[in-house]
């Protein structure tokens, strides 16, 4: 980091420096040699002296010392600020974007980008109303096609850190056809609207809300999901099983996501013999870890430890896991109890330490986009705020 804030700085000095140059040029060309005035250059120099010294403040403010405000030099005030608010000074970059907004005769193009950079220090300093208000500023009176956008992409960003969906959405629908990577993010966002009106009790207009999100986004797990519940709240547990069903075309992926209420479904409706035939084809489908045990625990049910075991070991043999080893040392020790052996074998009681002490702690999704690691599921990553990157952790480790 230390040596990126030196580079910066670097071509930041090499920047002026230049704009010097012309400058010195320029006024030799127009006065005698007695006019010039070599103080200027000899700042640029101890800035230089500085940055070769590794003292970067020191360098940023004496060449800003060194660098009047004119209509030659406001890209490179520009370029300071972008690179006091890379450090996390966003303070020193505001003050310098305002800085340059005071002076007179700026061209309008020059003027909207200085706003533009103005907003993304107060984004970085945490001020968002006052962000906010200038990028709607932005939007509402700039004819720069490329500004506007970028504007409009800085608002969304901006509105979804503040939890407003509703206008988020608004500023976002007229990019969709432009910008289809959208279409997932702006699906979420009706999904935690479609939330606050569940919350509210409003279920019609929730449902609304996820259908939309499904037309936005196609694989949208979260709506599905969502709107399968909503169908076992009205007690339409066929329906909410139609609807699970679509999950693993949707994304094989979230097949352990969407298990517990394939579960609770089938169970509802009194219907096992349905879900251990949904849970087989699934187990074509995705032999996950998941899938093996919920299908392992219903033939213990059925049939007994023994039959649970013999099954259990098929299936692993063939898909592997972890986790599906320390389910089959349970049903082992569970055999030998049955069987009346009073002291559990000291060889499963050490496999099962084993497997206790590797499965401890282990994060059960990521993000497959940053890498983000955590136990439950998030449906926006807290490390990249991409939303649905997250997904069950699959392999000998995980599902």
């Amino acid at each position: 980091m230390h040596d990126a804030v030196l580079l910066g700085v670097l071509l930041a000095a090499i920047a002026i420096g230049f704009g010097l140059g012309i400058r010195y040029a320029y006024r030799r060309q127009q006065h005698s040699p007695a006019s010039r005035t070599p103080g200027l250059s000899r700042e640029y120099f101890v800035g230089l002296n500085y940055l070769l010294n590794e003292q970067p403040d020191e360098a940023i403010n004496t060449f800003i010392h060194a660098l009047d405000v004119n209509s030659d030099t406001i890209d490179t005030h520009i370029a300071l600020g972008k690179l006091f608010r890379a450090r996390g000074e966003a303070d020193k970059a505001v003050s310098i974007h305002q800085n340059l907004l005071a002076r007179p005769a700026l061209s309008t193009t020059t003027n909207e980008t200085i706003q533009l950079e103005l907003a993304r220090d107060f984004i970085a300093l945490g001020v968002h109303d006052r962000a906010q208000r200038l990028l709607r500023s932005l939007l509402e009176h700039s004819v720069n096609e490329a500004l506007r956008l970028e504007a409009k992409r800085l608002l969304i960003d901006l509105l979804e850190r503040e939890k407003e969906w509703q206008d988020a959405l608004d500023v976002v629908q007229p990019l969709i056809k432009q910008q289809p990577a959208m279409r997932r993010p702006a699906s979420h966002w009706l999904c935690e609207l479609a939330q606050q009106e569940i919350d509210q009790s409003s279920r019609a207009i929730a449902r609304k809300h996820l259908k939309k999100a499904l037309q936005l986004d196609e694989r949208c797990i979260r709506a599905t999901l969502m709107l399968a519940e909503l169908e076992m709240d009205n007690g339409h547990y066929t329906k909410a099983i139609e609807r699970l069903d679509h999950i693993p075309q949707q994304d094989i992926a979230h097949v352990p996501t969407m298990l517990p209420a394939l579960q609770r479904a089938y169970t509802r409706n009194n219907n096992l013999p349905g879900l251990e035939r949904h849970l087989y084809k699934l187990l074509g489908q995705a032999p996950y870890t998941s899938v093996i045990v919920t299908l392992g625990e219903l033939v213990h049910q059925r049939d007994g430890v023994d039959s649970a075991i013999e099954r259990t070991g098929e299936w692993l043999s063939e898909a592997p896991s972890l986790g599906g080893l320390d389910y089959l040392v349970d049903l082992y020790l569970e055999s030998e109890r049955l069987a009346g052996k009073a002291t559990p074998d000291t060889r499963l009681l050490l496999l099962k330490h084993h497997t206790d002490a590797l499965l401890k702690g282990r994060p059960r999704h990521r993000c497959r986009r940053c890498g983000f690691s955590s136990d439950s599921l998030a449906w926006q990553c807290p490390s990249c705020r991409r939303w649905g990157t997250i997904k069950p952790i699959t392999g000998v480790e995980g599902e």
